[in-house]
């Protein structure tokens, strides 16, 4: 039983910058590679940005420079820090982790989704 709830989605006009977070609770033993997702309407789900208990990232080009992925493993919490945003960053951003259970068992879990619109 292990949900991932994401918050700080909005509406920000071009240039600005919202904070994602994903908090993950529940029957945990630990979390391995934890990230961010996005899909726009009509388009696939995309990686955006990725981060490994021990901190290492990765992104997609199109959000290098602009996005910083970090997360707190005392809180079993990602953030995605989304800098001078574009509108074709607008899309429904989701939060991915891969979490042990203490019996061993390991799956990909994902949280519900949150909006991201840019306007010009």
């Amino acid at each position: 039983q292990v949900q991932l709830v994401e918050s700080g989605g909005g509406l920000v006009q071009a240039g600005g910058s919202l904070r994602l977070s994903c908090a993950a609770s529940g029957s945990i033993f630990r979390i391995g590679v934890m990230g961010w997702y996005r899909q726009a309407a009509g388009k696939q789900r995309d990686l955006v940005a990725t981060i490994t208990s021990g901190g290492n990232t990765n992104y997609a080009d199109s959000v290098k420079g602009r996005f910083t992925v970090s997360r707190d493993n005392a809180k079993n919490t990602v953030y995605l820090q989304m800098n001078s945003l574009k509108p074709e960053d607008t899309a429904v951003y989701y939060c991915n982790a891969e979490v042990a259970h203490i019996t061993g068992f390991s799956r990909q879990y994902w949280g519900q989704g949150t909006q991201v619109t840019v306007s010009s």
